[in-house]
Formats: C-alpha cells, sequence, structure tokens
C-alpha cells in the first residue's frame, strides 16, 4: 500500500517533545494523521496525545508502543532521539563516551524499532536519523560521525530484514534547535554557519520535518538516506 496521504494513519515519534522531533508531530497532525509523541516529558498537545517514556528502558517502550496503538496498528514510526552533549577530543574520549553516544542514538533506537514491531502495520513505515557528519570528516567528529554512519547502515540493513515494512534515514544538516543552545547565544553563530552554505541559512525544524514526511507517504522508498542539509555535504 502506497500512503499519498498521512490522513486517519497513527504516527508516532519518538523524541517528539522538541527540535526536529515536535515539527515532524506537528506537521504529521497538520495532515490528518493521529500523532502520538514518546518522550521522558511527553504530553498532550492540542491534537496531538502524549506519553512518557524511558527510551533507555526496555519495558518502558514496550509499554509506551502498546499505549500508543491501542486496539489498532501503528503506521508510521519516526525516531528522533539523540544525544545533545558534545562529545571530547579523540585524545580523552572514554569508554562511557561512547557508550553513553552509542546507547543514546543507535541502540535506543534499534531497541524502540524492536518494541515497536508487533505493534505496527504489514506496510507500515520506520523513519530513523542520522547526521551530514556521518560522511562529512571533521577534525572533531569522531564519535558523533561513527553513530551516524551506523544508524545508516542499520537502516538500509533493516530495510531487508523488515520489509514489506519500509525503512529510510533522514540526515540533517545544522538545524537551528535548542540543542545550540538558548536562542540568545545560538542566532550570530547560526548565522556564521548558514552564511558558508549554498542555500545562505541553517535549516530550521519545519524544513526537516518535510523530509520525514516524504518517507512516511512514499511507498516506494526504503533504504534510503534523505540528505537535507543546505549543502553541507557538498
Amino acid at each position: 500500500m502506497t500512503f499519498k496521504t498521512l490522513q486517519d494513519q497513527a504516527v508516532v515519534v519518538l523524541g517528539g517533545t522538541a527540535g526536529i522531533g515536535q515539527a515532524v508531530a506537528r506537521a504529521g497532525a497538520a495532515a490528518g494523521a493521529r500523532v502520538t509523541v514518546l518522550g521522558r516529558s511527553a504530553k498532550a498537545e492540542g491534537d496531538i496525545d502524549g506519553i512518557a517514556v524511558d527510551a533507555n528502558d526496555t519495558a518502558s517502550l514496550a509499554g509506551a508502543f502498546a499505549r500508543a496503538a491501542g486496539t489498532g496498528k501503528i503506521d508510521h514510526l519516526v525516531i528522533t532521539i539523540g544525544s545533545r552533549a558534545s562529545p571530547p577530543p579523540f585524545a580523552s574520549l572514554q569508554r562511557g563516551d561512547l557508550e553513553q553516544g552509542f546507547g543514546t542514538k543507535l541502540f535506543a533506537a534499534l531497541m524502540a524499532v524492536q518494541a515497536a514491531l508487533p505493534h505496527l502495520a504489514e506496510r507500515a513505515s520506520i523513519t530513523l536519523t542520522s547526521g551530514l557528519l556521518s560522511r562529512k570528516p571533521t577534525a572533531t567528529g569522531l564519535l558523533r560521525a561513527s553513530i551516524n554512519a551506523a544508524v545508516e547502515s542499520a537502516g538500509k540493513n533493516l530495510a531487508k530484514e523488515l520489509a514489506p515494512r519500509r525503512v529510510n534515514v533522514v540526515s540533517p544538516g545544522v538545524v537551528d534547535t535548542e540543542v545550540w543552545g538558548a536562542p540568545e547565544d545560538r542566532q550570530a553563530m547560526l548565522a556564521r554557519i548558514g552564511a558558508g552554505l549554498p542555500v545562505g541559512r541553517v535549516g530550521t525544524p519545519e524544513d526537516l520535518a518535510q523530509g520525514y514526511l516524504l518517507a512516511m507517504t512514499n511507498g516506494f522508498m526504503t533504504g534510503a538516506i534523505i540528505d537535507i542539509d543546505g549543502g553541507g555535504l557538498l
């Protein structure tokens, strides 16, 4: 089945309480979907339901997905969780930093997909989140690059293993969210970064939300990496 519209579709967004995830949830609701957001501080917002969950606890995830599905099935699962902590330079990187980084963004996402499986429709979509550092080496990006590359590889493998369910990955560039600090602290920095991009600005959560909606509604798309980075990889 090809979902050309989200009208009356059940969408669950893990990490949907802020930033990109929140924009996805709002865009999905505006498109007519029945949206539930999952997160530590998740709560209802207008037509969007909220369920509090600990993404690092498998029992908590299982219970949250069962509640989100209710007596039906989940048509689309979006995962936007990630760590906000800045990793240290490689010379001072500790095993705990690796475990925390991979645990928060990769391991929790995989456990969430596994917990959701009993509640996903036969041809549901799953959309993961990586980042442009997966394919843009930098002097200080080793940990984030490794995690994002692992997410992209996981997405492609899951697209094969979980078929006919579809699995895609959205790879954001620099986006104006709270990850970069309070608004008054980040605007000048983001303006400098944006000036160096082909489009002349950094992204907004709403820019990214359109990519997730594409992954949900295009029934012929699976195993794809959707770059939305303002030309950051060029």
